[in-house]
């Protein structure tokens, strides 16, 4: 058995276990100390699977691939979940159950990574399930908190009703097929109504994990009522492993004549209801989550043309990579700030939080895809994709999104610049978490003037 092939995941466990450790020994103001080993497990779990990134093989009886999807997976997970536990330490230093949390978030992100990596039907569905299992404690993790009680509730609703379909839909492919295995089912007739059905649903399942339509409701409830650490985590990762499974199942059955114009259906109904709806948030951590929503259309524009244009899926992965960034640093900034959360919170915050305003004003821009930033090089790798794979029709409309887009971040920046401050400056969390702000703002503008030769060569093999 290549137990090595799966070394990342294994250090995410180890990791887990020895924070959960830390958390029953340590006194309540040493809960902090945690983040010690979870950080070390992500950091093994990132290098492990650099050491990997010329693997190009099925694993573990074919039902986990090692190839360009899974490696791009694991890094991007591994530096967006120790970004998001960095700003932990802080903000539950009253929470007694605060050791705790380091242990659930690392099994979120194994079961992230499980979902981009996985290679059979089953696997898939153990991963989606660890990962909705933990996102739900997550997000009701401050459960004397109302907005975070109907989050948690929300997210746990949703969730259920999304992995039912998906489990439906896995074992109606699995009856016409006669199999579960990617290798077996590619380019098998799945051209039966029952089959078709279930891919659909099978769909339907993942578009829960991306936040996209139709199971998308609980992305700003979670964005607003989750710890702002449980909040950039949930909107981020579970979405990079469910796009990339996304990817790998139209890969999968590319003459699915329905799975294309579905998910491309998908995409622009995703980017406008998510864009519309942020149009007349008043809650910064809402309209960041309608923001998140309608990103996912953006995301599905590459799925849509999974191996009709051959850059489809270095732009999904460079477009996630660039998406991931700009929201945690976003969060990260809501979080020096404490918390806050009414535009008005934000007023004037040019004059008295200069750094924090200029960052948040960067994640903000690479989020529409402005240039030079990274998230303009995303989105332009979309748009030349989508055009190129024959949906010229699904780039339109993401262009028109775009620009409606830039109204409500406007209503955020504007009153930052040109509005009077408040008398007294607002408190801030404490260094960790400006740090992160300002390594996410600078790493946003870096990535997007170094990231020409990074696009010809992101993607690597796709396996099956």
């Amino acid at each position: 058995m290549p137990v090595a092939d799966l070394g990342p995941e294994i250090a995410l466990i180890a990791g887990a276990i020895a924070a959960l450790l830390c958390a029953m020994v340590l006194p309540q103001r040493r809960l902090g100390w945690c983040l010690a080993p979870a950080l070390v497990a992500l950091a093994v779990a990132a290098l492990w699977a650099f050491a990997q990134a010329d693997a190009a093989r099925l694993t573990f009886s074919g039902t986990w691939a090692l190839d360009g999807v899974t490696l791009w997976a694991r890094g991007m997970i591994a530096v967006a979940t120790a970004l998001c536990l960095i700003l932990a330490p802080r903000w539950f230093e009253q929470d007694r159950r605060h050791g705790e949390f380091y242990t659930m978030t690392l099994f979120s992100a194994l079961g992230a990574i499980a979902m981009a990596g996985a290679a059979d039907l089953m696997q898939l569905v153990m991963a989606v399930l660890l990962s909705s299992v933990t996102g739900y404690v997550l997000a009701a993790w401050h459960r004397d908190w109302a907005l975070s009680v109907e989050a948690g509730m929300k997210y746990f609703l949703i969730g259920a009703l999304a992995n039912a379909l998906l489990v439906i839909g896995v074992i109606l492919v699995m009856g016409m097929a006669g199999t579960s295995d990617y290798a077996t089912l590619k380019g098998a007739d799945l051209s039966s109504p029952l089959a078709l059905t279930g891919l659909a649903l099978i769909v339907s399942g993942l578009a829960f994990k991306l936040g996209a339509v139709p199971g998308h409701a609980w992305m700003p409830d979670v964005a607003e009522g989750a710890p702002v650490p449980a909040a950039a985590f949930l909107t981020v990762v579970p979405k990079i492993g469910a796009g990339l499974a996304l990817y790998r199942l139209v890969h999968l059955f590319p003459d699915a004549d329905m799975l294309r114009p579905l998910i491309a259906v998908l995409s622009v109904l995703t980017m406008t209801l998510g864009n519309l709806a942020a149009l007349w948030q008043t809650d910064v951590r809402r309209l960041i989550g309608w923001s998140s929503v309608s990103q996912s259309g953006y995301a599905l524009m590459a799925v849509a043309v999974a191996d009709l244009a051959p850059r489809a899926l270095p732009s999904l992965i460079w477009f996630l990579a660039a998406y991931a960034l700009a929201n945690l640093t976003a969060f990260a900034i809501i979080a020096h700030l404490r918390g806050r959360t009414d535009l008005s919170d934000y007023t004037g915050l040019a004059r008295i939080r200069p750094a924090m305003a200029a960052a948040l004003i960067v994640a903000f821009l690479s989020l529409v895809g402005i240039p030079p930033l990274i998230g303009f090089v995303g989105k332009l790798g979309l748009f030349i994709a989508t055009i190129n794979g024959g949906y010229a029709w699904l780039a339109l409309a993401a262009v028109v999104n775009t620009v409606i887009s830039l109204f409500y971040y406007a209503r955020v920046i504007a009153p930052m610049y040109f509005a009077a401050p408040p008398d007294d400056a607002p408190a801030t969390l404490g260094r960790a978490s400006g740090a992160v702000a300002m390594l996410g703002a600078t790493a946003l503008v870096a990535a997007g003037l170094l990231s020409g030769p990074f696009l010809a060569e992101a993607a690597g093999v796709v396996l099956p």
